[in-house]
């Protein structure tokens, strides 16, 4: 059933898996993700506490997914709008504290 719609990346998610479907799907997280489910919610309180008006909750699931490592990874996740320098250099500072 489900209680609550919102976004989360995939270490997030890994916290939320049925115990009977865990080694499965926990082994396919494992192949596309470096982080912990705690680092990950780091990322994602630091990222909030930057109060980036053109950030939402999807963008940063996808942002700790991919860990993009220069600003054209990272704008590439936004559409119709990108990040100006300032705000693209804070956040990849972010993620590299991570890497």
């Amino acid at each position: 059933m489900i209680n609550n719609a919102e976004a989360l990346s995939m270490p997030e998610a890994a916290e939320y898996i049925d115990k009977d479907s865990r080694g499965e799907v926990l082994t396919f997280i494992k192949k596309f993700t470096k982080l912990k489910p705690k680092e990950a919610q780091d990322i994602r309180r630091k990222i909030i506490s930057l109060d980036l008006m053109k950030i939402d909750e999807k963008s940063i699931s996808k942002i700790i997914d991919i860990l993009p490592e220069n600003e054209e990874e990272l704008n590439k996740i936004f559409w119709g709008m990108s990040l100006d320098e300032e705000e693209s250099k804070k956040i990849l500072d972010i993620i590299k504290e991570f890497k």
